[in-house]
């Protein structure tokens, strides 16, 4: 590979973030291209509609609709993919780098699903793959990650990695309103997916905790292998009974790594946050990590997750990393592959949790639970009972001391059978940061 004396640049998708990315690249020019080292041009870009108008104005003999024509053409140094999806982000990210091309991409899907095979594809041709604005948007995790930390061995990483959660739990916990009344405000303001599930269901947290696991761990954890709760089911309720014991409740990724046992676990599931800790004040659309390395120790990032400029800056990050490198016949080099490395089991994956239930409102429940929760060795920390609005009914609130995830999930199994439970038990995870791999 020859050095270059100009990139050119092309672009898969030029949306809100693309448009972004084109505007600050034309603004800064000058300065940008000394960091790096070499000159760049913004070569062209695919898109839908080429006379749709955007900001800022794009001539239209740089505008086509043929992504892949821009993966295949040889004048092209570096694609960014923004198009989004999967299914053709995928074939034009395969087609450029099997032709040695550097892909800048913002698409965390894509990585999470395809990544191993994309990585291989990359060191196989020679290529590589900048992901910065794939996770937590303007936070630079991945770079700090990949260089920074470089030193570190990390056995807890958590974070809040999805806004929208962010901000429906924000409201509901200031205004006092349900998530049926905050969610349908997060659709109007447009912070909502159109499919819905990415948010509210935890997959977009889920997409970024599986890179995030990879750059730490070297290890592709399939989504199946991961515990994935939304928000849907928190209510109002838990989010007061939550403040009275001194936590906030947060959509909380969490990715645990034993190094003597060889095995890592990551989650994406709502968890009670103790109230004095930084992350527990992080609102609204902000997103927040927490690396804790065995060098370093705890660092934390906090940062908008998503938003035009904020992704853009990002994506720059990486273009001018990708300009350096190329410009000094420089490719970084990705986590060792843990081939060895084994994804956890639930009896190892030892918690703390929050239990809400519904029950009749009669002597003796209490004791009920509590010997389910013994057969299980679970010991219980602390109890409320508040009434639920029905006569003869009770909310039952519980903490639990530290047990496996395995043991709650009998324990749960066993209580779902009690004659005086009126309905499913609901629980979250404490994250008191005592919480490890067993």
């Amino acid at each position: 590979m020859s050095p270059r004396r100009n990139l050119n640049l092309a672009f898969a998708g030029l949306g809100t973030v693309g448009q972004g990315v084109w505007r600050h690249l034309s603004e800064r020019s000058a300065e940008l291209q000394a960091r790096m080292g070499i000159a760049f041009t913004l070569y062209k870009a695919a898109v839908r509609d080429p006379s749709k108008t955007r900001d800022p104005s794009i001539p239209a003999e740089r505008l086509t609709t043929n992504a892949m024509a821009l993966a295949e053409d040889p004048e092209v140094d570096v694609l960014c993919e923004l198009m989004g999806g999967t299914e053709e982000a995928l074939a034009v990210t395969r087609t450029a780098l099997e032709r040695g091309k550097t892909v800048v991409t913002a698409n965390k899907a894509l990585l999470c699903h395809h990544g191993e095979e994309l990585f291989r594809l990359a060191r196989d041709k020679g290529a590589h793959i900048y992901f910065e604005a794939s996770v937590a948007g303007g936070i630079p995790i991945i770079k700090a990650l990949r260089e920074g930390l470089v030193v570190n061995r990390f056995p807890l990483i958590y974070g809040i990695l999805n806004g929208t959660c962010n901000y429906i739990l924000t409201r509901m916990e200031r205004e006092g309103q349900p998530f049926e009344a905050i969610v349908g405000d997060a659709r109007r303001l447009g912070y909502v997916e159109a499919d819905e599930a990415l948010d509210l269901d935890g997959l977009d947290a889920a997409h970024k905790t599986a890179i995030v696991a990879y750059l730490a761990h070297g290890k592709w954890i399939p989504l199946e292998e991961m515990p994935v709760e939304g928000i849907r089911g928190v209510r109002l309720e838990d989010i007061q009974w939550a403040q009275s014991l001194g936590y906030k409740i947060k959509l909380l990724a969490v990715i645990l790594r034993d190094f003597e046992g060889g095995s890592v676990f990551s989650s994406v599931q709502p968890m009670l946050v103790p109230r004095e800790r930084m992350l527990a004040n992080v609102d609204g659309v902000f997103n927040a990590i927490s690396v804790t390395g065995d060098v370093v120790g705890e660092s934390i990032y906090i940062g908008r997750g998503a938003g035009q400029d904020a992704t853009a800056s990002a994506v720059i990050s990486d273009i001018v990393d990708a300009g350096t490198a190329l410009a000094n016949e420089i490719l970084p080099e990705e986590p060792a592959q843990q081939t060895e490395l084994r994804t956890s089991t639930p009896e190892q994956v030892i918690r703390s949790f929050y239990m809400r239930m519904s029950v009749r409102d009669q002597p003796g429940v209490l004791a009920e639970v509590a010997t389910v929760l013994t057969r299980q060795n679970i010991s219980i920390e602390s109890v409320l009972q508040r009434p639920n609005g029905d006569r003869g009914a009770a909310h039952l609130v519980l903490t639990t001391h530290m047990s496996s995830e395995a043991a709650m999930t009998r324990a749960v199994a066993e209580l779902e059978g009690l004659e005086a439970l009126l309905d499913r038990p609901f629980l979250l995870r404490i994250a008191d940061f005592a919480q490890h791999l067993g």
